[in-house]
């Protein structure tokens, strides 16, 4: 089959050596996003007793919050197969109908970043999702002819990081749309002494917490800081993991107390140091740190947006009073980084300002 895919059964046969070993196999064990929770639960209960197919489901949000995790729970939790692929891994009809003819009856079809679908692809799925139907067209010319496949009723689970970039006639043939937000502190140390356990390791409560504030509200970055704690405690300690191995640990790996590494204070002090705290156009910025445009706005600006250092405005980034105090640099008086709200930038727009 062209399309990249693979078969995950109910019980979730991945391999027990990588990141699905950590994931939660049931809404009971799943921490966090409690609304998204409630209404799968009831959907996924209703579905059971109708012996229906789920409804298609859509989830958004930020990377590494358990969008891939929720399909592979809701196929554990109705007892079906889960056939699991990308939207870049299909790339002509052809991939999507292999896929779709070889489902079978209620299996979840999980297409992870689905917003990058092409528009080919995207148009032979639209029947697919609302009749359980392929259209096909078989031949060239004026021989062509067209050709309906009937199909299982299967249920379509896709995630996305640009929600804005699913094409609205697909976004509305999905039953429900959840978009899944940050995890608390508290929330992020419950998955880490999860994790731990699983791994084998001890951790005690207050090295949890202090992993879970640093981990930018990210169960996904919080795992993977946890295993880099628990080498540096292996390595320089017990093997226990303490507040204090925990502070070494993330301290050499220059994550400081909010989360933020090198990159991030790398664009903070771009704009204080070199640009006097802005207005300063994103290609600047990333040319002044040697990075894509697209890396910073994508990966590094909206979780400093979050913080509060920096603020977007007409003619570009401006760096804000907490990033200043954050970075140990003294606030200058009457700037946009002391009083953001009441600046008035002039109307012209340099390069990159408003992306």
């Amino acid at each position: 089959m062209a399309a990249e895919e693979r078969i995950v059964a109910p019980a979730l046969t991945e391999d027990d050596s990588g990141e699905s070993r950590l994931r939660p196999r049931t809404l009971g064990e799943f921490p966090g996003q409690d609304r998204i929770k409630r209404n799968l639960e009831i959907a996924v209960e209703a579905a059971r007793k109708r012996g229906e197919a789920l409804d298609h489901l859509l989830f958004y949000g930020p990377p590494g919050l358990g969008k891939t995790t929720l399909a592979n729970i809701i196929a554990n939790e109705t007892g079906v197969s889960i056939r699991v692929t990308s939207g870049p891994a299909i790339e002509r009809p052809g991939d999507l109908a292999a896929i779709l003819t070889n489902l079978q009856e209620h299996d979840i079809l999980f297409i992870d970043e689905i917003h990058r679908l092409s528009r080919v692809v995207e148009e032979i799925l639209y029947p697919a999702m609302e009749d359980f139907a392929l259209d096909l067209v078989i031949g060239k010319g004026p021989g062509a002819r067209s050709v309906r496949l009937s199909l299982p009723r299967f249920t379509l689970v896709g995630a996305t990081t640009r929600y804005a970039l699913v094409s609205a006639p697909l976004r509305d043939r999905f039953g429900s749309v959840f978009r899944l937000e940050f995890y608390d502190a508290e929330t992020l140390a419950a998955i880490l002494g999860r994790s731990a356990s699983i791994l084998g390791a001890e951790i005690h409560d207050d090295a949890a917490l202090e992993i879970a504030r640093r981990s930018r509200g990210t169960p996904r970055i919080a795992n993977r800081l946890l295993r880099r704690v628990r080498d540096y405690a292996e390595v320089h300690g017990t093997g226990v993991l303490t507040l204090d191995a925990a502070q070494a640990a993330l301290a050499m790996l220059d994550v400081d107390d909010l989360g933020l590494d090198d990159t991030d204070r790398a664009v903070i002090r771009c704009i204080i140091e070199k640009f006097e705290g802005g207005p300063v156009g994103l290609d600047t910025i990333a040319a002044s740190i040697s990075e894509e445009a697209d890396t910073v706005m994508d990966v590094y600006e909206p979780f400093l947006l979050q913080c509060g250092f920096l603020q977007r405005t007409p003619r570009g980034r401006v760096a804000t009073a907490g990033a200043y105090t954050h970075l140990g640099y003294e606030t200058p008086r009457n700037t946009a980084a002391q009083q953001p709200g009441l600046w008035n930038p002039p109307a012209e727009t340099p390069d990159g300002a408003d992306e």
